[in-house]
């Protein structure tokens, strides 16, 4: 964790300042509708948005802007560029404050911005209260994940007249991750359209923060939401917010990267999570994080440190990393593979008894260990004995948490264990572990992997135990087991081979799908596509 007195000033103001020629193009969305007349600009900055305001004509007679903005020096920059303009009133002070004070009394039919992005252990603790109401009196729950944007979306929600519009410029994460599934519900229910404009490249030069603009409207009559892609800012200008494309919004707590599909894409999902041919991950499975041994250097050990300090006997076989793990069938000579290349292919598993019971070289590479600091980290600080892991077990098999082209299920052949950079599934009792691992390397299954999932900077896919567990498979109880291991050791030799994996996919299609279970290819294509375009968009980001 990065500590607030060592952070610039900038992440703790959570100052990222719109380009301007985004800034125009959001007033322009909205300079022809002669319906808007009181505006907000809940964090000003360096003005940007009242430059745009101004210079593209949004205020003119009768209208009035209202801009907040907690840094004083920001404030008189402003004031000393716009003069005495009746039209706009800057005000110094935090948003927060001014909320509180004006939320019951003013309303606005335009809020404009681009809130600070400021994570919740940077504010102060009145700054933390005040976000905390404004969530949980809109029926959210209020934790320590939440970043300010947050809490200036809602509040600016709150704040709009009946027909009252908004536009923000906010993180791309509102899409997807978990700390913001309230608020999109919230979103549903307040609004009755809203327009996520996503960009293929980096809007903000100098960071590496993914953005969209949202863009919310209340009214009567409820349209939904859409996603609209651009390549960047110039795409702008071309851009027609008036044209359709609206899906219905389920007010549901859910994803929005959904919506990157079309709405015939989206139905195809829902009948196949009713579709009895199919199950849960979850629904045969446990599944759970991988070794959590708060200093994976530390306890994940190379076969000479293993010889030079004895530890033979309390060692187990251990897939460190994803690049380990590069087959569907994990074995014994997988693993004497790593640990001939160097690799950390051993976890040390101390026994829980007192340091001085130990060897004599135990205890020195424990010592040496405290000497350097590796007892330091809040997990080892935190138990009784810093070099004794908890919760070792061996699982049935591997799902690997982030991810590239697509996650690997593998199944664990040699009693291995996993750090944390893998999952590990134990199937419930009475289950082929060849039919669950064969289960999920097909279209549709790599389809809901990407939907389930969510990606960040780089184009990775990240996938946590519960959205592995949203992961549909078909049911293969019908398929026989000398035929499900048949196709399943192809798939792990396309996998070896470091072969297309979509060979892979339309073996099980075509050899499992089709012929045991009566899939219809149309199905298999149609996910198929869903799977490269959400794909696709991610490694596009990378």
């Amino acid at each position: 964790m990065i500590l607030k007195k060592d952070s610039t000033e900038q992440k703790l103001r959570g100052a990222y300042y719109t380009p301007l020629k985004l800034a125009e193009k959001m007033v322009d969305f909205f300079i022809k509708d002669k319906t808007l007349h009181n505006f907000l600009e809940p964090s000003c900055g360096d003005g940007v948005f009242i430059d745009a305001a101004l210079e593209r004509g949004l205020i003119g007679d009768g209208e009035q802007l209202t801009a907040v903005e907690t840094e004083t020096s920001e404030v008189q920059k402003i004031i000393g560029r716009i003069g005495n303009c009746e039209k706009i009133n800057v005000l110094n002070m935090d948003f927060f404050h001014y909320y509180q004070l004006n939320k019951d009394t003013v309303q606005y039919d335009l809020v404009l911005g681009n809130p600070p992005y400021i994570r919740y252990q940077y504010l102060e603790e009145e700054q933390r209260a005040e976000m905390s109401e404004i969530l949980t009196e809109h029926g959210m729950k209020a934790n320590k994940l939440i970043n300010t944007w947050v809490g200036f979306i809602v509040a600016c929600v709150h704040l709009l007249s009946d027909n009252g519009k908004i536009a923000f410029v906010i993180p791309a994460e509102v899409l997807q991750v978990a700390y913001a599934e309230d608020l999109r519900l919230f979103l549903a229910n307040s609004l009755s359209k809203i327009t996520l404009l996503t960009f293929e490249e980096l809007v903000f030069p100098n960071i590496e923060q993914e953005i969209v603009v949202f863009i919310g409207e209340k009214g009567a009559e409820e349209k939904g939401i859409r996603i609209i892609e651009l390549n960047n800012l110039d795409d702008l200008d071309f851009l027609d917010l008036q044209s359709n494309g609206f899906q219905k919004t389920n007010h549901v707590h859910e994803k929005w990267t959904k919506y990157f599909m079309s709405a015939k894409e989206n139905e195809l999902i829902v009948t196949l999570r009713k579709d009895q041919r199919f199950q849960k991950l979850s629904d045969i499975t446990l599944i759970n994080v991988g070794i959590t041994t708060g200093n994976n250097k530390y306890f994940s050990v190379t076969q000479n440190t293993v010889l030079e300090y004895g530890l033979k006997d309390v060692v187990k076989p251990l897939v460190g990393r994803s690049s380990h793990a590069n087959s569907v069938y994990f074995r014994k000579e997988d693993w004497e593979k790593n640990v001939k290349a160097g690799k950390s292919a051993y976890l040390i598993d101390f026994p829980d008894k007192p340091l001085e019971k130990y060897p004599e070289k135990h205890q020195e590479y424990i010592k040496e260990g405290e000497e350097r600091g590796e007892d330091k980290g809040y997990k080892c600080r935190i138990r009784d004995r810093w070099y004794c892991i908890p919760s070792i077990w061996v699982p049935d098999a591997f799902f690997l948490r982030r991810n590239n082209l697509y996650p690997k299920f593998v199944l664990n052949c040699c009693d291995a264990v996993s750090t944390d950079t893998m999952h590990r599934i134990k199937f419930n009792n009475g289950i082929m572990p060849e039919r669950i691992v064969l289960s999920y390397y097909n279209s549709i299954s790599f389809a809901f992997t990407e939907i389930c999932g969510r990606s960040y900077g780089g184009g990775v896919l990240e996938i946590l135990p519960g959205e592995v567990g949203n992961i549909l498979v078909p049911v293969l109880d019908s398929v026989p087991i000398e035929k499900a291991r048949e196709v399943l050791k192809e798939v792990d030799s396309i996998v070896r081979d470091g072969k297309d994996i979509e060979l892979a996919l339309d073996l099980v299609d075509n050899e499992i799908l089709a012929a045991y279970l009566g899939i219809e290819e149309e199905i298999c294509t149609a996910t198929r596509k869903i799977w490269k375009k959400m794909q696709r968009r991610r490694l596009k980001r990378g």
